[in-house]
């Protein structure tokens, strides 16, 4: 069986619209011989509303700004301090299912806590990744012509406040929660490092190499 692989991307603080553009377009472009990629990334504050958000979901976004985005589920806020990863994959030429991508993204986040002594779980009617009733982690993906992208986000150091703008995932009252707040380390680097070789360990990739290059897609969105 030929080895998957992957390309890395270590793309720091950009914003948001600009690198969903970009998801979209090097979706859009990419053929059968195309490396799969895993954007690394940090975003300015920022709320996405993904295909099914209710607009009573948001409940006093003030200055920050709204996305419409194509990913399923309801509305998220992304900010500096959170570990953003969008794995952008041709999962029909990986033999990867969708609930089987689902799991292992969450699975990423269950035991980079678990390497921690943190104790998380998944719901299998709410994605994502909790720890005691707080959620920590969030996923929403769109696959087109069985190619993934949007992705992983999770709460590391970050400004938690403007959760309590939205009912996040359209769950009101959901309490939010982040590495920091559970007397973890939060080191940004190595935690996207581990997040990034658990990922590769549950969807079998191995990275051919890792650069902070942007890709062609966002180079032509700036």
């Amino acid at each position: 069986m030929k080895p998957r692989c992957w390309q890395v991307r270590q793309l720091g603080l950009q914003p948001y619209a600009r690198v969903f553009a970009a998801m979209k377009r090097f979706t859009a472009e990419r053929d059968e011989h195309t490396a799969d990629e895993v954007w690394v990334v940090q975003h300015p504050p920022v709320f996405t509303q993904g295909l099914n958000g209710k607009p009573e979901h948001l409940l006093a976004t003030g200055d920050i700004p709204v996305v419409n985005v194509d990913r399923g589920g309801q509305v998220t806020y992304h900010g500096p301090g959170q570990a953003v990863l969008y794995p952008l994959l041709d999962i029909t030429r990986a033999g990867i299912g969708v609930r089987e991508l689902v799991s292992a993204l969450e699975n990423t986040v269950v035991q980079l806590l678990a390497e921690r002594g943190v104790s998380a779980y998944a719901k299998p009617d709410a994605p994502g990744v909790y720890v005691d009733g707080r959620k920590i982690a969030s996923l929403g993906l769109r696959v087109r012509k069985g190619r993934c992208y949007h992705g992983l986000a999770v709460n590391v150091d970050m400004d938690l406040a403007p959760f309590l703008r939205i009912n996040p995932c359209g769950y009101p009252g959901l309490e939010m929660t982040q590495m920091r707040t559970l007397g973890l380390d939060f080191d940004m680097q190595k935690i996207t490092s581990d997040l990034l070789h658990n990922m590769a360990q549950q969807l079998g990739y191995t990275a051919t190499s890792v650069t902070s290059s942007l890709p062609a897609a966002l180079i032509e969105e700036s």
